[in-house]
């Protein structure tokens, strides 16, 4: 019997895993899956030596993790571990209809030069985030239900939320290149538009665009996964793969157990009422569905700059953008009758930095557009179209594509529910109820069991800090052990 059991090997529940090895404990990782991960996974999706991410592909948010940092992860260290860095100095573009892009450089004052009249203003909006990006990601990565560190950096966040959250953001810029780019970031986080939660999630991609950069790992999100799990083991460590665990019963031997599952896991036990009233408030968010494309070459974006930016948001206007979300948030099919003729669709090629993606001279492109939770729809030839739309002569370079319906997804990792890559709806109530209202949400009722998966605070994205903030509470309450704080 291990002192920690950990369920699911998805990067929270791995670096949970570490936390607790590093203390000196007994830890065993139990992962459903033949190979570890969740969905930072790399996997020859379509033709062999075309390496395409399964679920992550791009990691702002580990670049600036506290946790990763820590975990030496990141930097030289991390380098050394095998896991490098790419950061593109082009974090993300977005074509435009008729002509012209928006392009987000990771040098503000270069964005701001490109976006001309309207410059001036993304640089009063995302500027002073980028200035005091420690306060801003302290805040944003943990649970809201305390005092900031940073409160200059909060009340910034929190003002500029409203600004591009509400109806005031049809009255921040003057043309449509500024409000699309943007808006191509904060419609990462599906769900109508505008929203608050939607425009914090975006406003903070879009602040560490310009700081620590949209970096990736080299080879594929998998070598996260691969970094982290070395380092258990190193520690002594276990991890079995292939081993689903189906009811909480079966891990209770264990002194503490970490869940880096959505909280379905837990209606397997017995729960006070209040609690089971409170996860059957939870919900879950659009589905995404995905393709991943093997390509003869470099994707012939009419724009040249597009082809320097491992991620592009394909969707045109603001308007368009937001119409599109408006429809998938109703229950309405993307290229279907009732919905907007274009989607919102991103983009990620990550090859254009990273030639151990694909055979020489060869490229993979990987995809998705929002579906309503657990959609059948196969978006290959709708998101082929998009693509051509801004880089005609794609569709000829396709040597091979492989579809991932929302319902694909969910069978091939249960955390992802209906194909919602979020552990959950991004609203207001959901960024302080994940998945209830509490100052340690990552306790459960169970005794000595926690939640550590992106159904808890800080939510999505690969930043580990959930498993470490689940670890750390389950550390001091059932072994006595004492972990300091961490600092952006």
């Amino acid at each position: 019997m291990s002192d920690v059991t950990v369920v699911g090997s998805g990067p929270n529940g791995l670096v949970a895993a570490v936390v607790a090895a590093r203390a000196g404990l007994d830890v065993l990782v139990l992962e459903a899956e033949d190979t570890i991960g969740g969905a930072t996974r790399t996997a020859e999706l379509t033709l062999p030596g075309f390496r395409h991410d399964v679920g992550s592909a791009v990691h702002p948010a580990a670049l600036a993790s506290p946790v990763l940092r820590e975990l030496g992860l990141l930097g030289e260290t991390g380098a050394a571990r095998g896991l490098r860095w790419i950061v593109p100095e082009l974090s993300y573009a977005h074509p435009m209809p008729g002509g012209g892009a928006g392009l987000a450089w990771r040098e503000l004052e270069r964005t701001v030069v490109g976006l001309g009249a309207d410059g001036g203003d993304w640089r009063r909006l995302v500027g002073p985030l980028v200035s005091r990006i420690e306060g801003v990601v302290d805040f944003t990565g943990s649970q809201l239900l305390r005092m900031p560190r940073d409160p200059v950096a909060a009340l910034r966040f929190g003002a500029r939320a409203v600004d591009q959250g509400t109806s005031l953001w049809s009255s921040r810029f003057s043309g449509p290149v500024a409000p699309a780019l943007l808006t191509g970031v904060i419609a990462h986080a599906a769900g109508r538009l505008p929203n608050l939660a939607s425009a914090g999630a975006g406003l903070l991609l879009a602040a560490h665009g310009h700081a620590g950069g949209w970096g990736f790992p080299e080879g594929g999100a998998q070598r996260i996964a691969d970094a982290l799990a070395a380092e258990l083991r190193r520690l002594g460590g276990r991890i079995e793969t292939g081993v689903r665990v189906r009811e909480l019963a079966e891990v209770r031997q264990s002194r503490a157990v970490l869940l880096d599952t959505g909280p379905g896991l837990l209606r397997t036990a017995r729960l006070p009422r209040r609690y089971v009233r409170a996860l059957g408030r939870y919900r879950y968010g659009s589905g995404v569905a995905k393709v991943d494309f093997a390509l003869d070459g470099p994707v012939p974006w009419a724009v040249a700059e597009v082809g320097l930016a491992p991620t592009v948001h394909l969707g045109g206007t603001r308007s368009e953008i937001a119409a599109a979300e408006q429809a998938v948030a109703a229950g309405r099919q993307p290229g279907t009758d009732g919905a907007p003729r274009h989607p919102f669709v991103l983009v990620t090629q990550p090859s254009v930095l990273d030639a151990s993606r694909a055979p020489a001279g060869k490229q993979v492109l990987w995809a998705y557009t929002h579906v309503p939770a657990g959609s059948t729809f196969d978006a290959t030839e709708l998101i082929t179209a998009e693509v051509e739309r801004f880089a005609p002569g794609f569709r000829d370079l396709v040597l091979g594509a492989a579809a991932s319906t929302a319902a694909d997804l969910e069978r091939g990792n249960a955390n992802l529910v209906g194909g919602d890559l979020s552990g959950g709806a991004t609203t207001l109530a959901q960024l302080v109820k994940r998945p209830v209202v509490s100052r340690t949400p990552w306790r459960t009722p169970v005794d000595g069991v926690y939640l550590c998966s992106a159904s808890t605070p800080p939510g999505p994205a690969v930043h580990g800090m959930n498993g470490w903030y689940a670890a750390r509470l389950a550390l001091r309450e059932r072994f006595g052990i004492r972990l300091p704080e961490l600092r952006a």
